[in-house]
């Protein structure tokens, strides 16, 4: 078995465990079914500069209703871009009411694994119901992170995916520097967003490039979706940016 095999099914395991404790222990008024964190706290927010430009707030859970999403062949597109099979190991990241959380954990399988995060407990809490209700609590795990750091197991997952969400990070730079550690050789980091200016819940495509260089991310693919949105590929590069040396990037970008 291979170091990174042995990462990989250690942290499942510990995933699972913690996951079966917080279903049996009180959960102090919170619906049980999710983790806060599933690894110690990385480099505090206080370690990156802000981003130059507006951050927009979290409003709902949600981006738009599903029907209308699986009408358009939303999912099944980028899923199909992105190459998600049976076993893959996912994180999707800002996970919301859990559109692609469900539809990720279906198609990674029971040799597969999804790591759901949000910063929101509300949110967590509707997710955790949801993927028990559809019978899919043994394929996710729903993490608690922090807007710097999603606090995910090293060595975890071949992809992370961000939907719809990058423009509401307070702290971008903390948050690709944190996710770091999780990926595994050969993973990819996948951005979805509008072509519209932050505070209007979008990313330039050159802003979001941009950020994500700074930080030590390559740009490996882009798609244009449906409606002005695109799907955006990164890979880590050889080497992090160390956090003292991060410089944002300008609003002029995009």
């Amino acid at each position: 078995m291979g170091a990174f095999s042995g990462v990989a099914i250690l942290a499942k395991t510990y995933a699972v465990l913690v996951l079966l404790l917080l279903t049996v222990l009180p959960s102090s008024g919170r619906a049980a079914g999710y983790v806060d964190g599933l690894a110690p706290p990385g480099a505090p927010a206080s370690a990156f500069p802000a981003p130059a430009r507006r951050v927009a707030g979290i409003v709902t859970d949600t981006w738009r209703d599903e029907q209308s999403r699986d009408q358009a062949g939303e999912a099944e597109r980028v899923v199909r871009l992105l190459g998600v099979k049976p076993g893959l190991d996912v994180a999707d990241i800002g996970a919301g009411s859990g559109y692609y959380t469900v539809r990720l954990a279906r198609r990674v399988g029971p040799q597969g694994h999804v790591y759901a995060e949000d910063v929101v407990p509300d949110y967590l809490d509707r997710l955790a119901r949801r993927v028990s209700s559809e019978g899919l609590a043994g394929s996710v795990t729903i993490v608690r992170g922090e807007p710097h750091d999603p606090r995910l197991p090293a060595g975890s997952v071949d992809l992370a995916l961000l939907v719809h969400m990058y423009h509401e990070v307070t702290q971008p730079y903390g948050l690709l520097w944190n996710l770091r550690p999780a990926l595994r050789p050969g993973a990819r980091v996948a951005v979805i967003d509008a072509r519209k200016e932050t505070a209007s819940h979008g990313t330039p495509p050159d802003l979001l490039r941009c950020e994500l260089a700074a930080v030590g991310y390559r740009q490996t693919a882009f798609y244009d979706l449906q409606e002005n949105t695109y799907l955006a590929v990164f890979a880590p590069g050889d080497r992090p940016a160390s956090p003292e040396t991060i410089r944002p990037c300008s609003v002029g970008h995009g």
